[in-house]
C-alpha cells in the first residue's frame, strides 16, 4: 500500500483572527515496507501532516492518496482507510475507557461489524504482538497497568484494526528507560517480522538513527530534507538551525574529528563509532 501526499496545505481557523498555516504544500511518497523517522521542531507541522493520512484532518488544499484513490473524494470510504492506517497519538493512554483490557483492544473490530470470533481471535493476535499475555491481562482493569503496560495496550486496540501502515506520534513519550526500549522494540518487529509500513514522529535522533530507513524533517510547515538517515544526519549545522541536533554518536564522531582523529563525516551510529575509534587506537600502537 502507498500513501502520495500532493502539494498538501492545512490551515487551521481560515477567515478568522486566529487563522494560521500548519503546512505548505506539502508533496511526499510513503512507500509499502517503509520505516519512515518523521522529525522536526515543536510546531513545524508534524502532527498536523499525519492527522491527514488517516482523514482525521481535511486539506485545505492538496490530496491525500490511499492506494491511488483520493482519501478525501466524495465516493471514498473513510472507514476503509482508516483500516488501513492506523494512528496511534502522542501518550495514546489517555483514550483507554472500556472496564477491561480486552475489552478495550475490541472496541475497534466490534465496529467493524466483525463475528464475536473473529474480534476474539483479533484481540488475541494484537496481545500476541504487544507481548501482553492474554490470559493474565484479558479481564484486567486498564486502570491496574503499568505505564509501559497502558502504552501496549493503547497500541493493541490500533493493530486489532490489522492497519497496513502504522503512524506513531512520540511513542516513548513519558515513559521510563525499560518502557521506552519495549515500545522501540515492538515497532521494530512489527516493521521486519510482519511487514507493517511505519511512520514515526519522534524528538530522539538516537530512536530515529537506530530504527528508520527514511527520515523526513519538517520545519516551519514544510519538507525540508528527505533522505537516509546518513545522508540526514551529516548535515548537522542545519538540523541545528533548526531546532534539532544530531545523534549521539555523531556529536562523538564531530568532536573527535575536531581534535583531528580520521573519522567518516557521515558517521551516526555507535557502532560505526566504535569501529572508527578502534582503527584509531590500533593504528595508534602500530
Amino acid at each position: 500500500m502507498s500513501i502520495v501526499i500532493e502539494n498538501l496545505t492545512h490551515t487551521y481557523m481560515p477567515g478568522s483572527p486566529f487563522q494560521a498555516t500548519a503546512i505548505h504544500g506539502v508533496s511526499l511518497t510513503i512507500r509499502d515496507g517503509e520505516f519512515i523517522g518523521l522529525i522536526g521542531h515543536t510546531g513545524s507541522g508534524k502532527s498536523t501532516l499525519i492527522q491527514h493520512l488517516n482523514g482525521l484532518l481535511r486539506p485545505s488544499s492538496g490530496r491525500v492518496l490511499i492506494d491511488g484513490k483520493d482519501l478525501f473524494a466524495k465516493d471514498t470510504d473513510k472507514r476503509e482507510a482508516r483500516r488501513k492506517v492506523g494512528l496511534v497519538f502522542q501518550y495514546p493512554e489517555n483514550q483507554l475507557f472500556e472496564e477491561t483490557v480486552a475489552a478495550d483492544i475490541a472496541f475497534g473490530p466490534k465496529n467493524l461489524g466483525l463475528s464475536p470470533e473473529e474480534v476474539d481471535a483479533r484481540v488475541r493476535d494484537a496481545c500476541a504482538q504487544v507481548r501482553l499475555d492474554y490470559d493474565t491481562f484479558k479481564d484486567r482493569s486498564v486502570f491496574e497497568l503499568s505505564g509501559g503496560q497502558m502504552r501496549r495496550a493503547a497500541i493493541a486496540g490500533v493493530l486489532a484494526m490489522q492497519p497496513q501502515t502504522l503512524i506513531l506520534d512520540e511513542p516513548c513519550a513519558g515513559l521510563d528507560p525499560r518502557g521506552r526500549d519495549e515500545i522501540l522494540g515492538l515497532v521494530r518487529e512489527l516493521h521486519q517480522t510482519r511487514g507493517t509500513t511505519v511512520v514515526m514522529v519522534s524528538h530522539s535522533m538516537d530512536d530515529v538513527a537506530a530504527l528508520v530507513g527514511r527520515v523526513i524533517v519538517m520545519n516551519r510547515g514544510q519538507v525540508a530534507m528527505d533522505g537516509t538517515p546518513r545522508e540526514v544526519f551529516r548535515q548537522g549545522e542545519a538540523l541545528r538551525a533548526m531546532g534539532l541536533d544530531v545523534p549521539e554518536a555523531a556529536r562523538l564522531a564531530a568532536r573527535l574529528r575536531e581534535k583531528g582523529f580520521d573519522v567518516p563525516q557521515d558517521a551516526y551510529l555507535h557502532g560505526e563509532l566504535l569501529e572508527a575509534v578502534k582503527r584509531i587506537v590500533g593504528g595508534a600502537h602500530a
